[in-house]
């Protein structure tokens, strides 16, 4: 197990490694020159020119790209183009946000799917099975900015309950923090829900049919108890790659659902930036999604060999 986990660490460097030249020269080619952006088009030639100078601009392209790696590896992440603040600062301070909200969204899923999706396993056929294949497909097919705006107009409209957007900081207290995330985390969770849901239920199926089901039942466990003891933890392992996919996008995916309730996330920071042409900004923040994806699925991998011992047993 030990060696199978540093393949993974070692093919996870090296993915990282070619993620992060492939981000650089996608965001090198980008039109538009940063220096004009920020200085306008009146700017003389001779201030663009000592502009590009004082943001490395002038430099080859792979002494860029290693002196952006040479700043990622000690922590340096560059400085914004447009804000003149370092960019780990904007991305720790955009993640305060994003974080938290995709937390929120993934229990929420999590709490809807497992649920929902095990007892229409266990009651295949029925009409509860019918009525949860409706409510997980109502959910794929509805857009999660839709629901968002759906919510906006009927708790914050017409009912006053909740805040129609914005944050007001983890310092104003954590209840209110929480309560401007809520609607936010419900229309981000539930596409997401539907998803896991007919996962779940598929893999509950396929397990209750194995051998050691009937087994169970066999020596006297009841069909609750074989279901919730054997089935289910059996079942785990494709919900638990659905959950981390997810998990990676929530974060990375809830640019719209940012914009819809005015949330100062990191996606709306890399539309932001896409807008500004600040590239620093940009390509730290899709390096960052994409880190995360990677991580997130090494992390499921060593999921996996803990879950199923099976795994163990062909990696030794």
């Amino acid at each position: 197990m030990l060696t199978l986990a540093a393949r993974r660490i070692g093919s996870l460097i090296l993915t990282l490694l070619l993620v992060s030249a492939l981000i650089f020269l996608v965001m090198d080619v980008l039109p538009g020159d940063p220096a004009a952006i920020m200085l306008g088009t009146s700017a003389s030639a001779d201030t663009l020119e000592a502009l590009r100078r004082e943001l490395g601009l002038d430099q080859p392209l792979p002494v860029r790209y290693l002196q952006w790696l040479g700043g990622l590896l000690t922590g340096d992440l560059g400085r914004s183009y447009t804000y003149d603040v370092p960019v780990a600062g904007l991305i720790l301070e955009r993640l305060k946000v994003t974080l938290p909200l995709a937390v929120m969204a993934i229990i929420l899923s999590v709490a809807i799917a497992i649920p929902l999706g095990v007892t229409s396993a266990a009651r295949r056929h029925s009409a509860l099975d019918y009525l949860g294949g409706v409510v997980s497909q109502l959910f794929i097919a509805v857009p999660g900015f839709w629901v968002g705006l759906l919510l906006v107009l009927v708790f914050s409209v017409s009912l006053g309950w909740m805040p129609s957007g914005g944050f007001p900081g983890w310092q104003q207290g954590v209840l209110p923090a929480l309560e401007a995330l809520f609607m936010p985390a419900i229309a981000l969770a539930l596409p997401q829900a539907g998803v896991l849901t007919r996962v779940t239920r598929s893999s509950v199926l396929e397990v209750l049919n194995d051998d050691f089901v009937r087994t169970a039942r066999a020596k006297g466990l009841t069909r609750r108890a074989a279901l919730w003891r054997h089935a289910v933890p059996n079942a785990l392992v494709p919900v638990i790659t659905i959950i981390g996919l997810q998990f990676t996008f929530l974060i990375a995916g809830a640019v719209l659902i940012e914009n819809v309730f005015n949330l100062p996330g990191l996606g709306r920071l890399a539309l932001q930036s896409l807008a500004q042409r600040d590239v620093i900004v940009l390509q730290d923040v899709v390096l960052f999604f994409a880190a995360l994806v990677i991580i997130v699925n090494f992390i499921v991998d060593l999921a996996y060999l803990w879950l199923d011992p099976r795994l163990r047993g062909g990696a030794q």
